[in-house]
């Protein structure tokens, strides 16, 4: 009768068990059992969920989207702009240099339309504006002297006196006088306006492709001095009417050069790389960005004077309050190019995602379904293991004249 072969100890037993696994799971292949569901209503559901993530990827995400390019926002913009027009009031005839703030052209501009004139102004004491709170007085008890308004145009005296016209009296101050509403004049400029025009020169650059382009196309030197902007026939000839910018804004140029605005001109560089450089092109819209419907902040005006000297001494100035259209130009663009990278990563989630419909079935199969215990029967196994079933016990092992006698006689003839 053969000797029995020793028993390994159980941490060497179950250390061979692991290295089995793992040198198993390192050279087989695993694959998932199919089953085949005959259900018309399941298919469909299962297809066109399938189709709809399809249409998206493909339409949405790699059409629409491009997500197959990598993509740079912000280009660097330079942006110069350049009026040009006359104009006339009651009593003189106006030019660039007076009607545009600031000279130098920028992304901002302003066409002053209409000013109120305090000319003659001087230092010295005169009534405070009634426009002012707590101005208006009855005796010189009411004016505190030395009491400074940050609202008001000077230091009051403490004196109470009579204003400008009428019957009211306001506290007197020590200022620019007269103050603004005392004598202003009022002079509207925007006559001839609408028919000015803006240059706008602006070149954008996208630094991580090296890519960079103007909107001004044409390399002729008197190419400017013919032309006007024409999106279909002109689209490279920057320069715009301001009746024509108004008028592309919605809004009505002789309410807008009567209370102020501002208008903003909105330049778009969109441009797909993979294309030739004559693709990229600019596009222009326009829209008033100031609260037009909120009387608080509505309108645009600004405050400025010109002072006059007489002996060499500064005694006198003129005061202007000027109402007009500002111009703000705001570039705005993205670029595209193809790029291996996010082209991977996004047809790498169009598979994963088409996965879905599989999921959204098999959670309609095994919940709703009139035979969902006979399909998770079939879809999954469920094995027990006897170790788990015994609180971890092992079975019961036979004697070893028993392990013996069955190993080498299995019919058991050596009870005989």
């Amino acid at each position: 009768m053969a000797a029995a072969q020793p028993r390994l100890p159980a941490g060497v037993a179950m250390v061979r068990r692991l290295a089995r696994g793992c040198w198993s799971a390192f050279w087989d292949y695993e694959t998932p059992k199919v089953i085949v569901v005959r259900n018309r209503r399941l298919g469909f559901v299962h297809r066109m969920v399938q189709l709809l993530i399809l249409l998206y990827f493909v339409w949405y995400v790699f059409i629409v989207q491009k997500s197959y390019q990598d993509s740079e926002t912000g280009p660097e913009s330079s942006i110069i702009t350049k009026v040009k027009g006359i104009t006339m009031s009651e009593h003189k005839v106006w030019d660039v240099e007076e009607y545009v703030k600031p000279p130098e052209g920028g992304s901002v501009v302003s066409i002053i339309t209409r000013i109120e004139v305090t000319p003659s102004q001087t230092l010295g004491t005169c009534p405070e504006s009634m426009r002012v709170h707590s101005s208006t007085c009855h005796s010189d008890d009411d004016c505190v002297a030395g009491q400074l308004d940050m609202q008001g145009n000077g230091i009051r005296t403490g004196h109470c006196v009579p204003y400008y016209h009428g019957d009211s009296k306001t506290c007197e101050v020590s200022a620019w006088c007269p103050v603004e509403d005392g004598t202003s004049e009022n002079h509207f400029l925007g006559k001839m306006a609408p028919n000015f025009t803006i240059l706008i020169k602006n070149s954008i650059h996208y630094p991580k492709f090296k890519f960079s382009k103007g909107n001004i196309a044409s390399q002729k030197s008197d190419y400017l001095k013919h032309c006007t902007f024409d999106q279909d026939s002109d689209p490279y000839c920057p320069i715009f009417r301001l009746g024509f910018i108004v008028e592309q804004a919605g809004e009505n140029f002789t309410e807008l050069a009567h209370k102020g605005g501002v208008i903003g001109v909105i330049i778009n560089w969109h441009c797909d790389l993979d294309l030739s450089e004559s693709e990229c092109n600019p596009k222009y819209s326009f829209r008033r960005l100031d609260p037009k419907y909120d009387p608080a902040s509505s309108g645009y005006n600004f405050r400025f004077a010109k002072y006059y000297k007489i002996n060499g001494t500064t005694t006198t100035r003129t005061l202007i309050k000027a109402y007009g259209i500002r111009i703000d130009v705001i570039v705005h663009g993205q670029a595209g190019k193809f790029s291996l990278i996010p082209t991977i990563i996004n047809l790498a989630t169009a598979l994963t995602s088409i996965g879905v419909g599989s999921f959204l079935c098999d959670w309609i199969l095994l919940t709703f379904m009139n035979k969902n215990k006979l399909y998770s029967h079939k879809k999954f196994d469920k094995v027990v293991d006897t170790l788990d079933q015994h609180m971890g016990q092992r079975p019961p092992v036979p004697e070893p004249s028993q392990q013996d006698s069955t190993a080498t006689d299995p019919k058991g003839l050596a009870q005989l």
